[in-house]
């Protein structure tokens, strides 16, 4: 009896993390107010701007994208994974196709391939605004981007080899004799 009480107060734990995936949507909301600052900010400007210093602020937005986009893919795929299935979800027309299909191994890969695409953003702002910026400095964010790199290919290897991929089944037409 008191095994089972423990196992229930362990299993239910799970929710503790939830006040945690509502911290991360309230985060999107941030977010969500700085994009349409800094795109507002940007159309008021953008008559005066020409070449390289229209693109950054573009960069700006495609940034923000991209960490909005890791968010909620953490933000699903953990609560899906570590709490609860989302039940509002599983007939919905607009389910993500990717949703239910991610797990731990996976959303790993995920983070690590949007945390490369983020870091190259902010290398390709940094090129492009390259006058403001010391030789160190650009040699850490290239040393900061490729060690990124580095970690995503080794964690997509590690992956790999710990969870080989399944070969695909022969179709039934193969079997087939040709006449």
């Amino acid at each position: 009896m008191i095994e089972k009480q423990i196992e229930r107060v362990i299993f239910g734990s799970r929710w503790l993390l939830a006040p945690f995936y509502i911290g991360l949507v309230a985060t999107l909301v941030v977010l969500l107010v700085k994009f349409l600052f800094k795109f507002v900010e940007m159309l008021f400007s953008i008559w005066s701007m020409e070449g390289t210093a229209l693109v950054l602020p573009i960069l700006g937005l495609v940034d923000l994208v991209l960490v909005s986009n890791l968010l909620i893919l953490i933000i699903f795929s953990g609560y899906e994974n570590f709490v609860s299935k989302i039940d509002e979800a599983k007939t919905h027309d607009d389910r993500p196709d990717w949703m239910g299909n991610v797990d731990y191994g996976s959303l790993k890969i995920k983070v690590i391939g949007s945390i490369v695409a983020i870091s190259s953003i902010d290398l390709l702002k940094a090129f492009f605004a390259i006058e403001h910026y010391d030789k160190e400095d650009l040699m850490w964010l290239v040393i900061v981007h490729l060690t990124f790199v580095i970690s995503g290919v080794l964690f997509a290897v590690m992956e790999r080899l710990s969870h080989p991929a399944h070969p695909e089944p022969a179709t039934a037409t193969a079997d087939k004799p040709h006449h």
